[in-house]
C-alpha cells in the first residue's frame, strides 16, 4: 500500500531570488508537495499519532521559507525537501515543487518553478584504515558521514585484520556501517572521495597503506556496474574485513542478484 499526503498551493510570501529587491521585498511562492508516508495504522485506527499533520507540515515550509533567504528556487526546493525529510522519521519521499509567479522576467507567463524529489536509500559500507590512529580516524569518517544527506543508522565493532592485496605493510582496523542517504550511489561515492581526501587518504599505490579506505559494498537492491562503481563491491566476498563487520550489524542481507 502506498499512502501520499498532499499539500497543493500553499502560498508563502518570502524574500528569495538573484536580484537585490528580491531579497528585501516579499513575493509569493506557492508549494506543492506529495509525501510517501505509511499512514496504514493511523487510518485504521483514526489516530493522528501514527501519521503527520499536514498542518504541521504547512507550517514547516512556511517558517523555513521566511527564514532562509536563496539566490535559486531550485535551493529553495531542496533545502525545504530536505528539511521535511530529516524532521519527520516516517517520511520514505517526498515530491517538492516551487513555483514563482511574480518572477521579474519582464515577460508574460503564469508561473516558474521547479521540482525535486528526494528519498531515503539503504546503504552498506566497508571502512578500513592503517595508517595512524586508526579507529579515532574511522570515528572521524563516521563522523563527516553523518549529515542533513547521510544518516548513519548502525555501525558495527572494530575488526583487527592483516594486510590485503599483498601491498599494505600495517595492520588494519575495519569496520562496516549501514547508512539511509539521498545520495545517488555516484553521489555517495563522491562523497565517500572527499571524506577520504580530508582524512589525507593518498591514491598513489594501489591496495598501499592508507589513512582511510571507504568502499560502498550494497546499495539498496540494486546492481551496477560502470567505471567508476561496482555494486555490490565485486571482490566482498572474499574478503573476511568486509563480510564479518558486516554480519554483525546485518545478518540476514541477501546479494541484490539472488533475489527472487
Amino acid at each position: 500500500m502506498q499512502s501520499l499526503i498532499e499539500i497543493n498551493d500553499l502560498v508563502v510570501n518570502a524574500c528569495h531570488g538573484v536580484l537585490d529587491f528580491e531579497k528585501k521585498e516579499e513575493q509569493p511562492f506557492v508549494f506543492n508537495c506529495k509525501i510517501d508516508i505509511d499512514f496504514l495504522q493511523a487510518a485504521k485506527n483514526d489516530d493522528l499519532n501514527k501519521t503527520i499533520s499536514y498542518c504541521d507540515i504547512m507550517q514547516d515550509i512556511s517558517d523555513f521559507c521566511k527564514a532562509h533567504t536563496f539566490n535559486l528556487i531550485e535551493t529553495l526546493a531542496y533545502k525545504t525537501a530536505l528539511m521535511l525529510l530529516n524532521k519527520y522519521s516516517m517520511i520514505k519521499s517526498i515530491n517538492l515543487n516551487v513555483k514563482k509567479p511574480e518572477a521579474p522576467y519582464g515577460l508574460t507567463f503564469k508561473n516558474v518553478g521547479v521540482d525535486v524529489n528526494l528519498s531515503w536509500h539503504t546503504s552498506f559500507l566497508s571502512l578500513g584504515s592503517n595508517l595512524g590512529d586508526r579507529e579515532a580516524t574511522l570515528l572521524k569518517a563516521i563522523e563527516q558521514l553523518n549529515s542533513d544527506e547521510i544518516r548513519v543508522a548502525k555501525k558495527s565493532s572494530f575488526y583487527k585484520n592483516a594486510p590485503y592485496g599483498g601491498v599494505a605493510t600495517e595492520e588494519f582496523v575495519n569496520m562496516a556501517v549501514e547508512i539511509k542517504t539521498i545520495y545517488s550511489p555516484h553521489q555517495l561515492l563522491n562523497r565517500i572521495h572527499e571524506i577520504e581526501a580530508s582524512l589525507g587518504r593518498v591514491r598513489d599505490v594501489h591496495w598501499g597503506n592508507r589513512t582511510i579506505d571507504i568502499d560502498i559494498v550494497f546499495y539498496d537492491n540494486i546492481t551496477l556496474n560502470t567505471e567508476e562503481l561496482t555494486i555490490p563491491h565485486k571482490d566482498y566476498k572474499n574478503r573476511d574485513f568486509v563480510l564479518v563487520p558486516l554480519s554483525e550489524i546485518a545478518p540476514y542481507i541477501i546479494e541484490p542478484q539472488q533475489n527472487a
